[in-house]
């Protein structure tokens, strides 16, 4: 694999787990702030605290499973093969700004390149989908030529 595209997927990998790490943290201090809720004489207050916690934590519970969804799509775009098409799990160098179609992840400097990280479904990826070097995009009323597809 290419080393660019090898660096890409490292760095959208240790923001999926810093993520995750994040929540997962955040679940166990609320958890743990639940056990130590004890029953005062006002009870509506005990469970009101006791519901607010619990809702943080379901809260937590979706953005959790919604970032280890994004590490399976990860997993997914690592195992493609490479295309001449721009593809999930394709870095796509364009004359306006650098793209890697994986997973949403920010921004990624590599070997002092600007990629920008970008679901398969966002309105950038879904103009790039199956397009080759030289074919030019329209987003925002600019224009774009893929330079590069790897």
């Amino acid at each position: 694999m290419n080393s660019i595209k090898e660096k890409l997927f490292k760095a959208c990998e240790a923001y999926l787990e810093e993520r995750i790490k994040r929540i997962e943290t955040s679940m166990a201090g609320l958890e743990s702030d639940l056990g130590n809720e004890t029953k005062s004489s006002a009870g509506d207050k005990y469970e009101t605290g006791r519901e607010m916690i619990n809702l943080e934590i379901n809260k937590l519970a979706e953005q959790l499973q919604q970032f280890k969804s994004l590490k399976n799509t990860l997993n997914v775009a690592k195992n493609r093969t490479n295309t001449s098409s721009a593809q999930l799990g394709t870095a796509v160098k364009t004359n306006m700004a650098n793209y890697f179609i994986a997973i949403p992840a920010n921004r990624i400097i590599v070997d002092g390149e600007e990629y920008f990280a970008i679901g398969a479904n966002s309105p950038i990826a879904q103009l790039l989908l199956n397009k080759k070097v030289g074919e030019e995009i329209t987003f925002n009323g600019k224009s774009a030529k893929l330079l590069e597809v790897f």
